[in-house]
């Protein structure tokens, strides 16, 4: 389905270390904020699609302190990227009330204007060309905890797409979940499966050849019976 305008905007992660929930990924410098309404529909193996119109979804993601960080921002469109009318903002807030600081930029090639706070570490990691703009944050400290805003303008297009995400930054790797009962209860549940089946085949071969015997007797008593009928017949006629 082809879009006239500009609709969607995707922002995902990609976790060095583990896909983790908010609440399981561990101790960070600052609380997670509250998400926007919910204005998303999950989309390609549940990568979020944000609108870029209306309220914002705000997606989490969480690094190890020290780890590279690649913030994936990826958009729609029914037009080619024309590098001369495209324009690309990314921006970086320490909470959802702060101002937004811009580090990166699109204008007929990538501008990294090297905020004090991310110097050398970003670096542009997408293709406008295949709808991509994502950029990799290297070396995260705990001061690059915040929200990060991807706006997106191809025109003829007319509506901005918007995507964000919040980086929360990790002190400690979260523990590693023991999936030892897991294993077991789908072992005990898989083999119960394959005894049911194997007795529910049971069952079903053994009414067969039953009714494949009575069938056989059936016709068997039909064949006699019609063989007496004859021999009385002879017997009367002698």
């Amino acid at each position: 389905m082809l879009y006239k305008s500009l609709k969607y905007i995707r922002a995902f992660s990609f976790l060095a270390f583990n896909h983790s929930s908010p609440a399981a990924l561990g101790p960070s410098k600052h609380p997670l904020p509250p998400a926007h309404p919910p204005d998303i529909s999950v989309r390609e193996n549940a990568s979020p699609s944000l609108q870029s119109h209306g309220a914002q979804s705000l997606f989490h993601f969480g690094i190890l302190n020290g780890s590279d960080a690649r913030l994936s921002c990826t958009f729609n469109s029914c037009y080619t990227v024309n590098h001369k009318q495209f324009s690309l903002n990314w921006t970086y807030q320490e909470c959802s009330n702060c101002s937004e600081e811009m580090f990166l930029q699109f204008r007929m090639k990538i501008i990294n204007l090297k905020l004090d706070r991310f110097r050398d570490r970003v670096e542009f990691s997408g293709n406008p060309s295949k709808y991509d703009v994502s950029v990799t944050l290297r070396s995260v400290q705990l001061e690059d905890e915040g929200i990060y805003n991807c706006y997106v303008t191809n025109p003829p297009d007319r509506h901005r797409g918007h995507g964000k995400i919040y980086l929360q930054v990790l002190l400690e790797e979260p523990p590693e979940r023991d999936s030892t009962v897991a294993v077991i209860v789908g072992a005990s549940v898989g083999g119960f499966l394959a005894v049911v089946i194997l007795v529910l085949m049971v069952v079903k071969c053994v009414r067969r050849k039953k009714e494949q015997k009575l069938s056989t007797d059936d016709l068997k008593t039909e064949e006699e019976g019609k063989t007496d009928g004859e021999g009385n017949v002879d017997d009367s006629a002698k």
